[in-house]
């Protein structure tokens, strides 16, 4: 798992495309975007277990190296966007495109597709919410 955050740069290319943009959603098989806030409670606690999330990892590869020049599947960006000095501007972007006014808000992407989203959940909602089949895939499971 790679943690990345999204950079005011990238902040103004979602504003203008009024979207996450294709290269953020693609990076990875599995992608989960989170849009929040400094001060928010939840995002602090979802911050911590995501960095438990990456340490565990980290280590589990130094233990088998020949897993450290594999790309991670699991890229999750994140934008602290009541730092950006069009702070306003995202805010009420969010919540319009989105129809969400909750933080922290995530969106999950497979293999550059949207998949779901939600709002604040544990370490196992996340993982689970991130990496569950999509409906296509699963119907093509059991045709199988």
């Amino acid at each position: 798992m790679r943690r990345i955050q999204l950079t005011e740069e990238d902040a103004r290319e979602i504003l203008s495309t009024g979207e996450i943009p294709e290269r953020i959603r693609n990076s990875s098989p599995f992608v989960a975007v989170i849009l929040t806030q400094g001060w928010c409670p939840q995002w602090k606690a979802m911050n911590a277990y995501l960095d438990q999330w990456c340490q565990g990892e980290s280590r589990a590869d130094g233990e088998n190296a020949s897993s450290t020049t594999e790309k991670p599947a699991v890229f999750v960006y994140h934008l602290v966007y009541d730092t950006l000095p069009f702070f306003n501007r995202f805010l009420v972007w969010k919540e319009n495109t989105f129809k969400n006014y909750d933080i922290p808000y995530v969106r999950y992407y497979q293999e550059g597709k949207f998949v779901g989203e939600s709002n604040f959940v544990d370490l196992e909602g996340f993982k689970s919410l991130l990496m569950r089949k999509r409906e296509k895939d699963e119907t093509n499971s059991r045709s199988a």
